[in-house]
């Protein structure tokens, strides 16, 4: 099964896409990131989505698992929302963004508390993602994801999605990944021990909770005990 792997760079994403055996994985960047091209206008979530239905329907690829990161998975969203024939789950990893913390001064808050315990294996990638970006970009970008109502289109999602997240994370807090999966109607949650940015610091126990989760995808998920948990 091919996976779309979705953060604002690919630096983030392959300690756990390196990990996805036996399946397709296409990890790209978001244009004005990483190493994508860097285009004048800073992208909107909705353009961000057009961009990756644009490059899946060039693979030729009927429908694939959404894996988004933290920005990423608004997008993932969004071209559920959009284009729900491209999509057949969705894997979204401290999800952006947390309504009672939807602005820049509150969203900016939340990252000045959780930078002093970030996982010095960011250090390089964050360095790299400020200079490809640069500050006006972030910035922007920053404020198209806080204008961004995830929480009113999960509703709509009908594939099945799991919402994880390290359980050091304050940008996405325990209280709102729950609340996102209530909101979702297949929706599924998944915590990660001792970590922040899953993705990154995590990649084997998230690549096996993401392998098991699309093994199950075509069935009904059950709680099971440090496992994943079924909205009731």
């Amino acid at each position: 099964m091919l996976l779309h792997g979705l953060a604002v760079s690919h630096r983030y994403l392959m300690p756990t896409a390196l990990r996805l055996g036996g399946r397709s994985v296409y990890v790209p960047d978001l244009p004005g990131f990483g190493l994508s091209d860097k285009p004048p206008a800073v992208l909107d979530v909705g353009q961000h989505a057009e961009v990756i239905a644009a490059l899946t329907d060039a693979l030729g690829v009927a429908s694939a698992a959404i894996l988004g990161n933290s920005f990423g998975c608004q997008v993932a969203v969004e071209l559920a929302v959009r284009r729900p024939d491209l999509v057949a789950a969705l894997v979204l990893v401290g999800p952006t963004t947390d309504p009672t913390a939807a602005t820049m001064t509150g969203q900016l808050r939340r990252l000045l508390r959780d930078l002093p315990r970030e996982d010095w294996r960011q250090t390089p990638i964050l360095a790299k993602d400020l200079r490809d970006a640069g500050p006006r970009r972030i910035i922007a970008t920053l404020r198209h994801a806080v204008e961004d109502h995830i929480d009113s289109k999960l509703p709509a999602i009908s594939v099945p999605t799991l919402l994880v997240r390290g359980d050091r994370d304050p940008i996405a807090p325990a209280r709102w990944v729950n609340q996102a999966t209530a909101l979702t109607p297949h929706g599924h949650t998944h915590t990660v021990a001792a970590a922040h940015n899953a993705v990154t610091t995590a990649g084997p126990q998230l690549a096996a909770a993401v392998d098991t989760f699309l093994n199950r995808r075509t069935s009904q998920l059950t709680p099971t005990p440090g496992g994943f948990g079924r909205r009731h």
